[in-house]
């Protein structure tokens, strides 16, 4: 589709926003935002005719792209037989969703708890593991994101938590791997799975096996940075877990639904966990929808004990039916299958390619449409392209390569010192390359600060 400019509405539509929408994670009256006419596939637009290459998938979930015109259809045919109904009853959609859905969950995750997004999703994973066990507290590593709502912010390991942050929240963290930036003085990957398995094991010990109720993981941890476990660390938690009778609760809110190039970044590790949160990619985020895959035991729990949490939404009809039509479209274009091959032969290769000529990218990290570049003044130091959390004149430096970025047709997805590379999933191979060289233009602006 043409972007057609009208900036007529558009003013009126940015007026509107500034005058009455109240935006997340924001100081209100310092931020711009951009004022969206229009989207499909991999582009949006503003209503000033500029298109934008999108390279964040919304918020890393419209994992087909904009308007896939079989979900729209789906949403459509949905709204004209059954807008809404309860969740108490039977619905089609919602049954579907849930087959499909448990159809492709690691293990025996095979019951489905449906929620409106990931927070909620969290959520609900720790009360249900905190009712199975008896136990009060839940473990969690920095550098990590949950989601919004107050026990998943408390179970974040980043600084979005800190404003909410009471220590009262039964919340425990611990390092988890990344030897990049090892808490451990590890010099191998080997090396660093073992003692973060031991610093886990360590800290299980020191606050009481039999006060707590579940470790939750990511099991590549988004917004944190894309840092792939290495191999034995996820399989080492499960042995710690099951030592010690702990629920393991894996997030694959960003990670699952293809964007690994396998259905769940699970099924990359050969690990099962007893509860796994899912959203975003489910339905490529058309209609909201969250959830939790549920395993046998503890579902088992709550067969003949009633579950005290619900939602007035669980399991809504139009977002059942978007995530029936999602998952039946990634099956027939073989998207996960698409993401998995062009992120090896295409964007892994291209990253690398970049960091080879950019002295500010200090790592390329990543698997199948899951990427993210590490940006530092010295590689040899690992000195932070900015200082951890800045804000204002300090964070100049990323504010300078992401506006070099749009400027070139290319919207980033910028987490302090990283830029990541999450496209839609069925991103064709020239897209791909046109949103890499644009890329390539934007890091001379990071350069500028290397040391």
């Amino acid at each position: 589709m043409t972007p057609q400019p009208n900036p007529q509405v558009g003013a009126a539509v940015k007026a509107a926003d500034r005058k009455h929408v109240f935006h997340s994670w924001s100081a209100q009256e310092l931020i711009d935002p951009l004022a969206v006419a229009g989207a499909e596939g991999s582009y949006f637009w503003d209503y000033d005719g500029n298109r934008y290459l999108d390279f964040t998938s919304g918020l890393v979930y419209t994992n087909i792209g904009y308007q896939h015109p079989k979900v729209v259809a789906a949403i459509q045919e949905q709204a004209g037989k059954m807008t809404t109904f309860a969740p108490a009853f039977a619905i089609e959609s919602r049954s579907e969703a849930a087959r499909l859905i448990a159809e492709r969950t690691p293990g025996d995750l095979d019951k489905i708890f449906f929620t409106n997004a990931g927070a909620d999703a969290v959520e609900h994973a720790l009360r249900m593991a905190r009712l199975h066990t008896g136990r009060p507290k839940v473990l969690s590593a920095y550098r990590s994101y949950h989601g919004g709502t107050q026990q998943a912010i408390n179970a974040t390991g980043d600084p979005r938590r800190w404003a909410s942050d009471t220590g009262t929240a039964g919340v425990v963290r611990f390092w988890a791997p990344f030897l990049y930036r090892s808490r451990f003085y590890a010099e191998t990957e080997e090396q660093e799975c073992a003692r973060a398995l031991e610093h886990l094991e360590a800290t299980i010990q020191f606050e009481g096996p039999q006060t707590i109720a579940a470790i939750i993981l990511e099991t590549v941890p988004g917004t944190a940075g894309i840092m792939l476990p290495p191999a034995g660390y996820l399989a080492g938690v499960r042995d710690l877990c099951d030592r010690y009778g702990i629920v393991f609760i894996l997030d694959e809110v960003m990670a699952g639904f293809g964007r690994t190039g396998k259905w769940f970044a699970a099924d990359l590790y050969d690990v099962t966990p007893d509860l796994m949160t899912f959203a975003k990619g489910v339905n490529s985020g058309y209609v909201p929808l969250g959830g939790v895959a549920i395993s046998g035991a503890i579902a088992e729990t709550f067969a003949k004990r009633p579950y005290p949490g619900g939602l007035t939404y669980s399991g809504h009809p139009l977002a059942c039916a978007a995530a029936v039509a999602t998952i039946n479209v990634m099956e027939e274009e073989g998207i996960v299958e698409h993401a998995a091959k062009l992120g090896s032969e295409v964007i892994e290769p291209a990253l690398r390619d970049l960091a080879s000529r950019h002295p500010s990218v200090g790592e390329v990290r990543g698997v199948g449409m899951f990427w993210a570049l590490e940006l530092v003044r010295d590689r040899s130091t690992r000195e932070p392209l900015v200082p951890y959390n800045a804000a204002g004149e300090a964070n100049a430096p990323m504010a300078a390569f992401g506006a070099a970025a749009k400027a070139n047709g290319l919207w980033p997805f910028i987490n302090m010192n990283r830029t990541h590379v999450v496209p839609a999933l069925n991103i064709t191979e020239s897209e791909a390359k046109e949103g890499l060289s644009a890329l390539d233009v934007a890091l001379a602006a990071a350069d500028e600060h290397v040391a």
